[in-house]
């Protein structure tokens, strides 16, 4: 992103409210950032760091859209999606991951990531998509198995050297850190993910644009019926795409104006940057009044006595 002077503008605050009383506050950024890597509006600072977690997956699925992987396998666009997702680890979703390794001869036993606890493969974790498209880029490209995890692997490498160039960065000014499926995962400020997110929706990149077209057309394996990633790319027919990651982690691009939204809820809170998303939507008009009040009472009513209400707006950068 453009570094200009450090600005600070209010943070926006959720609060829980039981019968109208706050119960509970969270303290939620956000920035909206352009292709052109240009912070335009922020709640909070588009410099805050922290980990972009599985909101980085759209992005480490350029691995295989990039390199003839998808070609070299007959891979489709439901088996893009779930490189992408934060799955339920559903029948339909765990045979989809499964799919990929069947379709480039990788053993179910390659993957790397935990068996969730009450399931009973590694397919039915919520990342196993990922990690089966990082199997079929190492497959196609000869790379080594066993060590595809560690962050010197060349598909590592590979994933890394497509994020620093679309951030314009050299790769070694990257901090990683294991997420908990095992992969790498990158320290970043709020504005590069923002920016990401406006490259991915721009429509700039044919590779990209097959993944947004992916995760639009096909919503449910990306995060699952009643899941807000789902949910927000069903009803708003394809003109956002969203994806989350964990400790309070959203993002959001606007398909085909070059437009990215990024969210960190502070305390990690789930709720809370759901709460935030819809107010920053609605308040950018990426949504519909009808769409909002739809989001609004699946996401922000939380049973009969409690609600999410968000106080703060963005503001220019």
């Amino acid at each position: 992103m453009t570094r200009g002077k450090r600005t600070q503008s209010a943070e926006l605050e959720v609060r829980l409210l039981r019968e109208g009383i706050v119960e509970s506050v969270h303290r939620v950024q956000a920035v909206v950032s352009d292709n052109r890597g240009r912070a335009l509006s922020a709640a909070g600072s588009a410099e805050t760091t922290t980990f972009v977690r599985s909101a980085l997956k759209p992005f480490q699925a350029l691995a295989v859209t990039t390199t003839g992987t998808l070609e070299r396998y007959g891979l489709t666009d439901r088996d893009l999606a779930i490189m992408c997702s934060s799955h339920q680890g559903t029948v339909t979703q765990a045979r989809q991951a499964f799919n990929i390794l069947w379709r480039c001869d990788v053993p179910p036993s390659a993957l790397q990531c935990p068996i969730p606890t009450g399931k009973r493969s590694p397919l039915e974790h919520n990342c196993s998509g990922k990690h089966a498209g990082m199997l079929a880029v190492c497959q196609q490209r000869n790379f080594p198995l066993s060590s595809y995890l560690q962050p010197n692997h060349p598909v590592q490498q590979l994933i890394l050297g497509k994020v620093a160039e679309l951030l314009r960065m050299p790769p070694a000014e990257f901090i990683g850190a294991h997420d908990d499926c095992g992969a790498p995962t990158y320290f970043m400020q709020l504005g590069q993910m923002a920016t990401l997110y406006a490259l991915l929706a721009s429509g700039d990149s044919l590779d990209m644009e097959r993944i947004v077209r992916a995760m639009t057309h096909h919503p449910t394996l990306i995060s699952g019926e009643g899941q807000f990633d789902t949910e927000l790319m069903q009803l708003s027919q394809g003109e956002l795409v969203s994806k989350a990651g964990a400790e309070g982690i959203q993002c959001i691009g606007r398909v085909g104006e070059g437009l990215g939204l990024a969210i960190k809820a502070i305390d990690g809170a789930k709720r809370a940057k759901h709460a935030a998303a819809i107010h920053l939507l609605k308040q950018m008009g990426w949504i519909s009044p009808a769409l909002s009040e739809q989001l609004t009472e699946m996401f922000m009513a939380i049973g009969n006595f409690k609600r999410l209400e968000v106080v703060g707006e963005l503001a220019l950068v």
